[in-house]
């Protein structure tokens, strides 16, 4: 028998923004009703530990709110997909990989890829240059791999799935579900172009919503436009609402927003 809180499904606001006559953007908002069962979250890349230090810092604030978020929707019946990429190796043992190791190959109407990236005719100039990398750290951090699994603040059910390839689509088939939820890091890189990541799901054909209040980019405001982090992050926010998919903020799941701290605006 579902419990009573899987029964009331998800009411979500969606923010997206709508093109006008004259080319200018306007605000949306559309109100939505999802089956918690016709729907899945996925986790993008928050990991234990990342090259830049400021990164790691936001990684590590937003985390806990993350995880109650994911566990309220767990509740309600919707699957779960940690997508901690490169990281299977130490996940190869648990249920929840062997969950997406498992999962059958689903012929896609549209071609499947490993990094969608840019493309300046379907969705104009991008609204930051994070060419750098996006590290404003001083000094600049040394790029390289230090992550090694998900921050362990986010805990992994032997229920849900752990993937960071086509599996994730794959598994969204098998199921039959229609709806994605994409939170994580980082908006303006791999939550936008990873192969599980917005770019190439709405190509797939699902509804996916973005929770705006747990992303976070690489933007170092020394590079065009010349804003600070937070407002970078805002500007990807409104790129991806105007060109790829909605927004919601996690108020609406478990009634409180996240907000990071440096974030004095």
């Amino acid at each position: 028998m579902q419990s009573e809180d899987m029964n009331k499904g998800l009411a979500l606001s969606l923010l997206w923004q709508k093109r006008l006559l004259d080319g200018t953007f306007d605000s949306v908002t559309e109100e939505v009703h999802w089956d918690p069962i016709q729907t899945a979250v996925i986790i993008c890349d928050m990991w234990d530990q990342h090259w830049c230090k400021a990164a790691s810092e936001r990684v590590g604030e937003m985390a806990s709110h993350l995880n109650e978020v994911v566990m309220k929707l767990r509740e309600k019946g919707t699957f779960i997909i940690h997508a901690p990429s490169d990281t299977l190796k130490y996940y190869e043992h648990h249920p929840a990989r062997l969950t997406a190791l498992n999962a059958p190959r689903i012929e896609t109407e549209e071609p499947l890829q490993n990094w969608v990236r840019h493309d300046i005719k379907r969705e104009g100039v991008f609204p930051i240059d994070d060419s750098d990398g996006g590290c404003g750290c001083e000094p600049r951090c040394l790029e390289g791999k230090l992550w090694s699994h998900q921050h362990k603040a986010i805990v992994i059910m032997n229920e849900d799935a752990i993937t960071d390839n086509f599996e994730a689509i794959y598994l969204l088939k098998q199921r039959c579900i229609k709806n994605v939820l994409i939170m994580g890091v980082h908006t303006n890189m791999c939550v936008l172009g990873r192969p599980f990541g917005i770019r190439q799901l709405v190509t797939q054909g699902f509804h996916v919503v973005l929770l705006r209040d747990l992303t976070d980019t690489m933007y170092n405001p020394k590079m065009w436009p010349y804003v600070d982090h937070f407002s970078g992050t805002d500007l990807v926010l409104q790129h991806i609402e105007r060109y790829w998919c909605p927004t919601i903020s996690s108020n609406q799941i478990i009634g409180e927003p996240f907000r990071f701290k440096g974030n004095l605006r």
